[in-house]
């Protein structure tokens, strides 16, 4: 009784010092907040260039992505460097289109993704500059990080995009021969045939893939904007994709058996609400089965336990919307895309690639 007594009173005393707009519910897992032993490090910096994503391969390469949200964009792809350089990745050519030139098969347009998996780094092109409507199909490049060559190129199909998607991120799982994506613009999921390369749109619209509303807080001013499914982590030992829109404090699942094989019906009837949480950005799994993920509107970086309970990892100045995540050598890397203080001209902003070494949580 004295236990409930003091948590009911620290929960009173946390809503009465701080406005918060993450919906609590009877069968939400409650937040810990645990001392940290190490800090943040700043692995790169970018000035007037708001990076987004993030991904280092098995060997330590680190590439980064930069979406061509507005005009200026000088490179859609760039891989870090040990001694820090910024380079182009492939190449200069292939990031050298411009806002109005002529789409071009092998040039990028909307980068708003990389993932490396399996010494393969996999370039998810939006194809929608300006959040316009798509130019042509959104596609996957896939490059082999041996040469850096071109590998191979999966255009989505028609009916399992609309033209006002936004696919956002993606997940490989080798096990199902699939690749799995998320639509922003549009709530849904894609599935993606490794083999075939055809794509099937599912959870189309659905309540799971749906914001939940129409804006997120920071402090008490409103960042007005709806965002549909949004992050997505695969847990391979499980056999699960996890799911989570960025408006909105709902974690989803559905096993990727059925999501490989089933029909939609099965899919829809297949998805599980896991846990409330915070409003974040991606999301990422490390191989002990813990999720990593954002508070966005509270400047943290939190973390899942299998057990289902939820702790702060590292909160603060350093933390300025953690956008994407990636595990090498026991250090999670994550960009501060810090989306929510953009207004217009950002030449003057500071966009940065950190790192923080994890615990065995």
């Amino acid at each position: 009784m004295k236990k409930s007594l003091y948590l009911l009173s620290l929960f009173i005393v946390v809503i009465s010092c701080k406005e918060t707009t993450i919906k609590k519910t009877e069968t939400e897992v409650p937040q810990h907040t645990d001392s940290l032993t190490t800090q943040v490090q700043q692995v790169a910096e970018f000035v007037g260039q708001q990076v987004t994503g993030v991904t280092v391969s098995n060997t330590g390469k680190i590439f980064v992505n930069f979406p061509r949200w507005r005009k200026g964009v000088k490179n859609s792809v760039v891989e870090i460097t040990k001694d820090n350089q910024q380079n182009a990745y492939p190449n200069k050519e292939w990031n050298s289109w411009e806002i109005g030139d002529a789409v071009e098969e092998q040039k990028f347009i909307g980068v708003q993704s990389v993932v490396a998996f399996e010494n393969k780094l996999y370039v998810l092109d939006t194809r929608s500059p300006l959040f316009g409507n798509v130019l042509d199909a959104p596609r996957i490049f896939v490059f082999n990080l041996d040469d850096n060559k071109l590998e191979k190129t999966y255009l989505l199909q028609k009916d399992s995009y609309y033209p006002n998607s936004y696919i956002n991120d993606l997940r490989v799982d080798i096990k199902n021969n699939k690749i799995y994506c998320t639509d922003s613009g549009r709530a849904g999921l894609i599935v993606l045939d490794i083999t075939s390369g055809k794509s099937t749109r599912v959870l189309d619209n659905h309540f799971s893939t749906k914001a939940e509303q129409s804006y997120l807080t920071f402090d008490t001013k409103k960042w007005e904007n709806t965002i549909n499914s949004d992050g997505i982590a695969l847990d391979t030992k499980n056999d699960l994709l996890y799911f989570h829109t960025l408006t909105g404090y709902s974690l989803y699942s559905v096993p990727t058996k059925v999501l490989a094989n089933g029909t939609n019906k099965e899919i829809e009837k297949s998805v599980k609400l896991v846990a409330k949480t915070s409003a974040p950005d991606g999301m990422i799994l490390d191989e002990n089965g813990t999720l990593y993920f954002a508070d966005l509107e509270n400047n943290k970086i939190m973390y899942r336990k299998k057990d289902g309970s939820i702790h702060t990892l590292v909160e603060g100045d350093e933390i300025r919307w953690a956008d994407t995540f990636s595990i090498y050598n026991n250090y999670l890397y994550f960009t501060n895309s810090r989306i929510n203080e953009v207004t217009a001209d950002i030449s003057n902003m500071t966009f940065t690639l950190n790192k923080i070494e994890l615990s065995n949580n």
